[in-house]
């Protein structure tokens, strides 16, 4: 139904965005990888794939076609949601989710919240012969906010309870020696790093 939004981009945070096309605001549901690329207060394009459910309808925006293309690919498995495709797309790459369907490389796909040994199996049985060999370059825009706090609000957005999530990225924090009101003097100079790294301990 949409293929794209393009527009200014209002607001940006690793779980969502707001877009205004034309006057009218867009909430979009995106992945860590998408926010790593877009910046608030610029003209952005994302593609779109529309969710219609009962009570909402959901929109999921990609800044690639490569990225939604997964995406769909994902949540074309048995007992694989949009939550959970999303959480996969901000735990790994794009070319890392799809090396590890074309290994068969159940560990690495496991490891994701919200995937078991079978449905873990099913992305590969389903996918090995959809997916394509690609992988991208990984470049961050930093944007206002230390690194926990928005490094937690993108946690809670994908479902995961807050004093975990606080608990885990303190630990994150301490054991690396960093400062999250000072990132660009430590060694996790992103959000998103941040909660990659985090996502392997919850």
């Amino acid at each position: 139904m949409y293929e794209y939004l393009k527009g200014y981009l209002v607001e940006a945070t690793p779980a969502y965005a707001v877009v205004d096309c034309g006057g009218v605001g867009y909430y979009v549901h995106i992945s860590v990888n998408t926010y790593s690329k877009i910046a608030s207060g610029k003209e952005v394009c994302l593609y779109v794939h529309l969710i219609v459910r009962e009570d909402a309808h959901l929109l999921y925006g990609f800044y690639s076609r490569e990225e939604r293309t997964l995406f769909r690919q994902l949540i074309s498995v048995s007992g694989i949601g949009a939550n959970t495709a999303s959480v996969m797309l901000s735990s790994m790459t794009t070319g890392e989710i799809i090396n590890a369907v074309l290994t068969e490389n159940v560990n690495t796909i496991k490891s994701v919240k919200g995937i078991g040994l079978k449905t873990a199996q099913r992305v590969i049985i389903e996918l090995k012969d959809k997916v394509g060999v690609g992988s991208g370059t990984e470049e961050f825009v930093f944007t206002s906010g230390t690194l926990k706090e928005e490094a937690l609000a993108a946690l809670v957005m994908l479902g995961f309870v807050k004093n975990q999530a606080a608990k885990v990225i303190d630990k994150i924090l301490i054991r690396e020696g960093l400062s999250d009101t000072d990132p660009f003097h430590s060694k996790v100079t992103s959000v998103e790093e941040l909660i990659k790294l985090a996502l392997k301990q919850l």
